[in-house]
């Protein structure tokens, strides 16, 4: 008797991508880009002060990916009669400076470097406190694709989704996808891509395929971390297949997956055990009957 799963034009197309994805990885990781214009243009600067942040603080607040390039900190929000709403969590800043200290034993005055660290809050995660104008990231006319909208429409059980912030992110314990906002995208299969990516994340959700059980451990960077990203990843790939946009998308795709296989060690089984997840959580998506193996 043959044992072996019988393979459908589904899986046919699902296997079809994957492929596409090793064949893209194979010519070598193209530099991966955020598909969306989120940089608030200028430097993220001190509400309170005024000052512009320096240094390190000028790319790990950028990156934060916030909407505002005004930052502040708890007791600041406060002397501002606002607050910080609930749930956010704010930022580190670092600063040194050199101290003057004395050698107990020479004398000898020396400079001694003093690093130390706080956090801040963008004006985007406070309430009660007025936001100044700024110069707001580039948008473009946005255009919906019919197939990929009408994925995203008949999902069955999906999560709640925002486009409040500049960033892309499913967030498990609100369940809840958060995107940019559709115009601020490059491209309009772009936006599709990163959504069937979050929508990826959702699936693992213990309400519906309950991959969450399975991680031990996610923290960025993991191994489960990673594997994860894959399945979400090569989910969108799948789903912009169905949306007949994957030649839009593909070598993002490739160069996003090339980056966390080097975290495990480059090993493309991982990426066909992660393809064989993602087909059901794609299927999960489409509302389609799947086989509950691993």
């Amino acid at each position: 008797m043959n044992n072996q799963k019988k393979q459908t034009g589904q899986d046919k197309i699902y296997a079809m991508i994957t492929d596409r994805i090793i064949e893209e990885l194979e010519k070598g990781t193209v530099p991966w880009r955020m598909p969306w214009n989120g940089y608030i243009k200028g430097f993220p600067q001190n509400f309170t002060s005024k000052k512009n942040y320096r240094g390190v603080n000028i790319f790990t607040l950028k990156l934060a990916m916030r909407s505002t390039p005004y930052w502040i900190t708890f007791n600041q929000a406060k002397q501002l009669k606002g607050s910080i709403k609930k749930g956010e969590k704010g930022y580190p800043v670092v600063f040194w400076k050199f101290l003057e200290k004395k050698d107990k034993d020479t004398g000898e005055k020396k400079n001694v470097p003093l690093l130390k660290y706080y956090t801040v809050f963008n004006l985007d995660q406070c309430e009660g406190i007025e936001l100044p104008e700024f110069d707001q990231p580039e948008t473009r006319k946005f255009t919906p694709i019919e197939q990929a909208e009408k994925i995203i429409t008949d999902m069955p059980n999906k999560p709640t989704i925002n486009h409040n912030e500049p960033r892309a992110f499913y967030r498990p314990a609100a369940d809840m996808v958060n995107m940019p906002k559709k115009e601020l995208f490059l491209s309009d299969a772009e936006y599709y891509s990163t959504m069937f990516h979050e929508l990826g994340h959702s699936t693992g959700h213990a309400s519906r395929l309950n991959r969450e059980s399975e991680a031990k451990n996610h923290m960025f960077g993991s191994a489960d971390y990673s594997r994860e990203e894959l399945i979400a990843e090569i989910t969108a790939s799948f789903l912009c297949a169905e949306s007949e946009i994957e030649n839009e998308t593909i070598e993002n795709s490739a160069a996003y997956i090339a980056g966390w296989l080097s975290k495990l060690k480059d090993d493309k089984k991982l990426l066909v055990q992660a393809a064989g997840k993602a087909q059901k959580a794609a299927d999960y998506i489409l509302d389609r009957k799947f086989e509950n193996n691993n």
